[in-house]
């Protein structure tokens, strides 16, 4: 059986555990995990049917030869409507008399309600914690995906150097990484940070017209889809000549606080004890109160998924799990450090997806 079909399978055998009859799955990241391929719908209608018998795809007419040209199971039903046909009515024949159907959580609401309208109202439309379920723990193939999504944006980081000095702006820099990324496999550059001096206080500063300084603290956090559509996501912290003690201190804390956190990731400790440990050594460094964000997230075929590292959350870790870990110290007016890599859960503990050095880099 290959992936795509076992991912069927698996999804029927988690509706019927969650009380769910059935599973409308719409273009994105849940279609592309489940058929290998996915493609913008505009505003038609379009997704995957999950019951009972096989899946089937509905699509409109005008793309209809788009998505049997790329989905890889040949053998897979697609159900073309025309413009002028009621959409809803089609999915909602397939269907059939079932009550309760999941959708996914960004589908649009227009197309919800057209939904409800074609079952008679009597169905319940619900979010589809299913999908996110199986996505919540990679197989080996998307393990490796990650691998090597790690091992491409390390190559990326261990270029950085070179384009950091003083007289640079941040935005000039982003874009050299950008093409680094191009050069390195990745489809685009999802996020890139050049965090530089006062800048860095703010967690989600991207790159500014600011021009960078001797004495600089900068954060750079380069994120992206890989050639597999995997993504990688990793931080460093650099230092544009000597720095400054406090931002010495702040780093320090920051990179051991990152340890703690992955030392404690291992099958059995849930996602906040993972959390926790990343606060206590900040905490003892009297930098605690100026982590404003959760240690991390999960990450696969999205940037930010499940499962969310942070207080709270009692998910119990489970070998397949990946997530970054990514503590962060933000002193308004002066600086911010920031170091993040990607961690997937092993049965023997864990494993890091990226192996750049750590420790603050003074250029």
């Amino acid at each position: 059986m290959d992936v795509v079909t076992a991912r069927h399978e698996r999804l029927r055998d988690a509706l019927g555990s969650t009380g769910v009859d059935a599973a409308f799955v719409s273009p994105g990241t849940d279609l592309r995990y489940l058929l290998g391929a996915t493609h913008p719908p505009f505003e038609r209608l379009t997704g995957l049917v999950v019951g009972g018998g096989a899946p089937v795809l509905v699509v409109p007419l005008m793309d209809a030869d788009t998505w049997r040209e790329s989905v890889p199971q040949r053998d897979l039903e697609i159900v073309a409507w025309a413009d002028g046909e009621d959409p809803y009515a089609v999915v909602g024949e397939l269907l059939g008399r079932v009550a309760r159907v999941a959708v996914s959580a960004d589908l649009a609401a227009r197309h919800v309600i057209g939904l409800q309208r074609a079952t008679g109202g009597g169905t319940a439309f619900v979010a589809d914690a299913a999908v996110q379920a199986l996505r919540l723990v990679k197989d080996k193939e998307e393990i490796a995906q990650l691998r090597g999504a790690g091992a491409a944006i390390d190559a990326v980081h261990a270029v950085v150097p070179d384009l950091l000095r003083p007289g640079r702006r941040e935005l000039d820099v982003a874009s050299d990484i950008t093409e680094l990324m191009t050069d390195h496999g990745f489809s685009r550059a999802e996020f890139i940070a050049v965090a530089s001096g006062p800048n860095g206080a703010h967690p989600h500063h991207s790159a500014g017209p600011r021009v960078m300084e001797r004495g600089d603290l900068v954060f750079v956090d380069v994120s992206g889809p890989w050639c597999g559509g995997y993504f990688a996501d990793s931080t460093r912290a650099y230092s544009l000549g000597e720095p400054a003690a406090a931002a010495v201190h702040a780093t320090a804390a920051v990179v051991e606080a990152m340890d703690a956190a992955v030392t404690a990731v291992r099958p059995g400790v849930r996602a906040e004890d993972v959390d926790r440990a990343a606060r206590q050594v900040l905490r003892a460094h009297g930098l605690a109160d100026r982590f404003l964000h959760r240690t991390g997230h999960g990450i696969g075929l999205d940037v930010h998924e499940a499962p969310d590292i942070v207080a709270g959350n009692e998910k119990v870790l489970v070998p397949g799990m990946a997530f970054s870990i990514e503590p962060g110290v933000y002193l308004p007016g002066r600086f911010g450090a920031r170091v993040e890599d990607i961690v997937v859960v092993t049965d023997a503990g864990r494993d890091v997806a990226n192996n750049r050095p750590r420790e603050l880099l003074v250029l």
